[in-house]
């Protein structure tokens, strides 16, 4: 078992899971001396930044989040949905954490926490409204406290483009499922459309290995802030989302067709395992 410190949409128990994460525990908790920042600049433009902390000369500064003591197992899922050792370090810190005697009792533990690499910090960046949304409905159900989650819902946001209709090139192109689509390993296709990633800029070298050969339009689905952690494939294979995910998918779309390079359709075949 290792001990996890959430500050940011790893405060909200959805979140985690989507990405693989399933904790034995969690609880409150308090980081002293660090400050919140949303700097890590999203592989995508239209994210904006996403959550970071940084030491602070400030001692009155501190970072709330949640403490999840989490299975062994779970660490690989989690370096790589962070981005370990590509936007983000693991680190370890000193947090201040309730005790099941209540709030009234804590103790100090270690806990391991991610924190933005160099070459990712932008401190232009602001988060995006969905992002912001995780945030604070994580922070709320785990009861921190009301001026956290107020500094929270009341940050400046980003504001993405107004993404036209996705459409594809015209012309041929060869059809993908998911059985011929993993012997490529680097394409990627999202909602019906395969990308090749091939000639990716440098940030997005990550993203080879963690998107090639896989269709990823679940994976960005579990992280609207909308989401139960019940989608799946039957409802992608058979048009079954709201307006919200359409457009969040559209966007998407457009960011990855601006990335990539498009090369082919993507069916949605019945017998298909979910992802």
């Amino acid at each position: 078992m290792f001990r996890y410190f959430g500050f940011g949409s790893n405060m909200n128990i959805t979140s985690l899971r989507a990405k693989g994460v399933e904790p034995l525990a969690s609880r409150r908790a308090v980081l002293h001396g660090w400050r919140l920042r949303f700097n890590v600049q999203h592989f995508f433009r239209h994210e904006g930044g996403v959550g970071n902390i940084e030491p602070s000369d400030d001692p009155n500064d501190r970072v709330w989040g949640v403490l999840h003591d989490c299975p062994d197992e779970a660490l690989a899922p989690l370096d790589a949905t962070e981005a370990y050792g590509h936007g983000y370090d693991r680190v370890e810190v000193e947090v201040e954490a309730e005790t099941e005697a209540g709030s009234d009792h804590r103790e100090t533990v270690s806990a391991i926490v991610y924190v933005g690499l160099p070459g990712f910090i932008n401190n232009d960046c602001r988060p995006s409204q969905r992002y912001l949304n995780i945030l604070a409905k994580g922070a709320e159900d785990e009861g921190l406290e009301a001026d956290y989650v107020c500094y929270i819902r009341e940050h400046p946001v980003h504001e993405p483009e107004d993404y036209p209709p996705f459409e594809p090139p015209a012309g041929e192109f060869p059809e993908f499922d998911a059985a011929s689509l993993v012997k490529h390993p680097l394409y990627t296709a999202l909602y019906g459309a395969v990308f090749d990633m091939s000639q990716a800029r440098e940030q997005h070298h990550y993203l080879k290995g963690f998107f090639g050969g896989r269709d990823m339009t679940l994976f960005h689905l579990k992280r609207l802030d909308q989401s139960d952690g019940w989608e799946t494939l039957e409802d992608i294979r058979l048009g079954r989302l709201n307006e919200s995910q359409m457009h969040y998918l559209n966007a998407y779309l457009n960011e990855y067709d601006r990335e990539y390079r498009y090369v082919g359709r993507f069916i949605y075949r019945q017998e298909e395992d979910q992802v």
